[in-house]
């Protein structure tokens, strides 16, 4: 962009076209460094068509009003890289994502929706799109709560549905003991994941309370009630305080068996 700045130093109908092509050179950047994200992480999972998976993304938003993108504009790319089964290993996290993947990092214990393609590819990005246009923006988007249908909010309540539907055997969320509602009834794992928990698939939900110095809430909270309340009947609930110090002390030793860190 610095030659952009010096050309249009000019005035009249050449700074007007140096203007134009500036900016088109921008959003072309910015397009393509989301587009080199997305497939340098897909092309890690070697079983996925990812110029597929692109395009399954893309019609999702592409050419329409950031925050009128419904979740079911998603569907496409759900059915392009379906979520699988690992039953006894799937970690959910509410408010604890830095703990939950500073250990799925270092152990193979645990797979979290952030794990999996979908979720990797798009992991602390940001896109939208635009009427009458077809480029992929990473700037100018609605932030998560300007709408309710924008189009990386969708993405995540759609994600994370999929995710909690192939739920199985004994599963883990990680909540956080340093805030006053651990299991708040607006977040996603309360209002999307929770509820997609069926004791035909489930057997187990394994709350591990995330406690630090700072700590305000443990296993004994009130909104923990709510949760054993709002699971399937016949699903088992349990609930353990355990310190961020273990689970990173965990972390980082491998000779710790996954069972025997909680």
């Amino acid at each position: 962009m610095g030659l952009c700045k010096k050309l249009l130093i000019g005035d009249g109908i050449t700074a007007l076209i140096t203007l134009i092509l500036c900016l088109s050179l921008g959003l072309t950047v910015v397009s393509r460094n989301i587009t080199s994200t997305f497939f340098s992480r897909c092309e890690k999972f070697n079983e996925y068509d990812c110029k597929k998976v692109w395009d399954a993304f893309q019609q999702a938003y592409v050419n329409k009003d950031p925050c009128k993108v419904p979740v079911e504009a998603y569907d496409p790319l759900i059915a392009a890289a379906p979520f699988k089964p690992q039953c006894n290993r799937m970690m959910f996290w509410s408010k604890t994502k830095d703990v939950v993947h500073g250990f799925t990092e270092k152990r193979d214990c645990f797979v979290t929706l952030e794990d999996t393609l979908l979720g990797s590819v798009l992991d602390g990005l940001t896109w939208c799109g635009k009427e009458g246009s077809k480029d992929t923006n990473t700037t100018g988007c609605p932030g998560w709560s300007d709408c309710e249908n924008n189009t990386v909010r969708s993405f995540w309540i759609r994600a994370s549905a999929a995710f909690a539907d192939v739920a199985c055997g004994n599963v883990t969320a990680m909540l956080n003991g340093s805030i006053n509602t651990p299991f708040n009834p607006t977040s996603i794992f309360a209002s999307v994941e929770v509820p997609r928990f069926i004791a035909s698939r489930v057997k187990n939900l394994n709350v591990v309370m995330v406690i630090q110095k700072n700590n305000i809430s443990n296993c004994t909270d009130p909104s923990l009630k709510n949760l054993r309340q709002s699971i399937d009947t016949g699903i088992t609930f349990s609930c353990k305080d355990v310190s961020e110090s273990r689970i990173q002390e965990c972390g980082s030793k491998p000779e710790i068996a996954c069972g025997a860190c909680w």
